[in-house]
């Protein structure tokens, strides 16, 4: 089971460390690893904090996560360069990608809770589950996760692939969105597909799900078939789509460890079964 809990700090505390800044972690060479050792093995100018939040464990040692906002700028440089993207560890180092996806979400989720929505007051964080709570009103908070529908849609020997306006690069992928309050997971695959580029499915099925965390998603993946009606795109959403054999003539898609290139992959051999 995964561990989810705030401990006191202590110089001593020993595991495996995710150092989170914003939309980052810490990678210290020569490994370029997630550190292990004490807080004092990391060598890196932060606020020592008064609880560290342990997220798992890892070969039997417990991971921690820290957030480095305090990092001290007048002796930063060289930690700033030792600092990688969440998505360059999806792309290159896919085994750290499940520790620094879930320290992450922590982290925004401490620094989004430091107040009670429902009076205002400062939320306390709870010692043996992964929540906050208001002490004078009693409101308990806990990491907020968005469900998000994604699906793979075959029409024969065809996949659908779509390039998205918000894309910074050129890829293709399959269709997805988020979940509307008081849908299903089905209605609102085919609420998604309908508004983003016009058709209709039948035969959904469920395939698999990967937390992602940006910033709090978790991606439902489901494949469909094709049922009826033609392209008509969304202008404010897609930038492009079409229906694609396999084979060379292909787009670029996204990489394997992502939920979208796994739901590609799978229509893949459904077409060739």
């Amino acid at each position: 089971m995964m561990i989810q809990h705030s401990i006191p700090f202590s110089p001593e505390l020993e595991g495996w460390w995710c150092v989170i800044l914003t939309h980052q972690i810490y990678l210290p060479g020569p490994k370029n690893k997630i550190p292990f050792g004490s807080f004092d093995d990391l060598a890196i100018n932060i606020t020592r904090p008064d609880v560290v939040h342990q997220i798992g464990e890892y070969d039997g040692d417990p991971v921690y996560t820290l957030d480095a906002t305090h990092i001290l700028a007048s002796e930063s440089d060289l930690e700033l360069d030792e600092f990688v993207g969440l998505r360059s560890i999806l792309f290159e180092q896919n085994e750290l990608f499940e520790f620094a996806a879930r320290a992450y979400q922590v982290q925004l989720f401490l620094k989004t809770h430091q107040y009670c929505g429902q009076c205002g007051s400062p939320m306390q964080i709870i010692d043996w589950e992964l929540a906050t709570l208001c002490e004078p009103c009693k409101h308990r908070c806990y990491p907020r996760i968005s469900p998000v529908v994604i699906v793979a849609i075959r029409k024969g020997s065809q996949i659908l692939l779509a390039k998205n306006k918000r894309s910074t690069a050129n890829i293709y992928s399959v269709l997805a969105g988020f979940v509307e309050s008081g849908e299903t997971l089905e209605q609102a695959v085919h609420r998604e597909v309908f508004e983003e580029v016009g058709i209709k499915v039948k035969n959904i099925k469920y395939v698999k799900s990967q937390p992602w965390p940006f910033p709090h998603s978790l991606m439902v993946g489901f494949v469909a078939e094709y049922d009826s009606g033609e392209l008509n795109l969304c202008d404010d959403e897609i930038e492009a789509a079409d229906w694609f054999e396999f084979g060379e003539d292909m787009p670029p898609v996204p990489p394997f460890k992502t939920i979208s290139r796994q739901l590609i992959e799978h229509t893949k051999r459904l077409v060739h079964k």
